[in-house]
């Protein structure tokens, strides 16, 4: 296979794969969205009232026989069923959004250097905004009343945008602040900053864009490192008993963190071999 063929075929394949992203991104998105709002809404259904209610209609349907139905214990298997079908969904789109991602990683020996540059960060550009608006954390506080059992005292599912409108609506202005800078803005600038290297390679621009795509190298983890905070913030909250459970914007996420810390290298490298060529035919010149 000559380098053309393989370039081809690379360029399809990236087309294909991003493509892939996005599509599977939309549709967990929507999973995502679906699964949150049976859960609310068999949330809403389980408080005091609601189990109060529920196991009244236990006891009706119990002393008749049958007679009575539980009609509100049908509603909350249904409602159940339903939900459990959106997280399975859900699921299976951010396990096929992580292999289209992956085989992005694979064109590493099918592209040239430049463009597996421009594909990763496409793909870490897509899987970034699927992170800031799908949900990340689902919360879940309960607490044990007597008599009753089990009760749902409050519910809550948001994604980082989500989260950081809610803390400014809240006042917690420095702590909205520092998501919006290094969970928004900063991987924002520097997928960006990636792309416009490796498109104005050979500009005079990319020289300067050295500097700077070195310097933001230096916050590549911080960005996991504020969202590890939120998490423990968010279930750290309450005082009551709080059940978390991860959503898929969460991997979202980690697959922009991984598609980043790739392109990042291979931008790296490719400067690096740019500098060098450079250096060498002003030897040559010279000479």
């Amino acid at each position: 296979m000559n380098t053309q063929t393989k370039r081809n075929i690379g360029i399809l394949i990236a087309v294909i794969a991003l493509a892939v992203m996005v599509w599977f991104g939309k549709q967990g998105y929507r999973d995502a969205i679906a699964y949150e709002a049976k859960t609310g809404q068999i949330a809403r259904h389980m408080d005091a009232a609601g189990v109060a209610e529920l196991k009244l209609k236990e006891l009706a349907s119990l002393f008749t026989l049958g007679l009575v139905p539980n009609d509100t214990k049908e509603r909350l298997l249904q409602w159940e069923k339903e939900r459990h079908q959106a997280k399975i969904a859900a699921q299976q789109d951010a396990l096929y959004f992580g292999l289209a991602a992956a085989v992005l990683v694979g064109l590493y020996f099918l592209l040239p250097l430049r463009g597996f540059v421009i594909t990763i960060a496409l793909g870490a550009l897509v899987a970034l905004i699927n992170g800031l608006i799908t949900p990340i954390m689902l919360m879940i506080v309960h607490k044990k009343v007597e008599y009753l059992g089990d009760v749902i005292l409050s519910f809550e599912s948001k994604g980082l945008l989500g989260t950081i409108l809610k803390l400014y609506q809240e006042n917690s202005l420095t702590v909205a602040i520092v998501l919006l800078t290094f969970s928004v803005l900063v991987p924002l600038v520097k997928t960006l900053s990636i792309l416009a290297v490796a498109v104005y390679e050979t500009s005079p621009f990319a020289a300067g864009m050295v500097r700077f795509f070195r310097h933001l190298g230096k916050w590549s983890m911080l960005d996991v490192f504020v969202v590890a905070l939120l998490l423990v913030y968010l279930t750290s909250s309450h005082s009551d008993i709080t059940r978390a459970e991860p959503e898929i914007g969460l991997y979202f996420f980690l697959t922009y963190v991984l598609l980043s810390m790739i392109a990042s290298l291979a931008a790296d490298r490719m400067l690096h071999l740019q500098t060098t060529a450079a250096e060498a035919s002003a030897e040559t010149s010279s000479a």
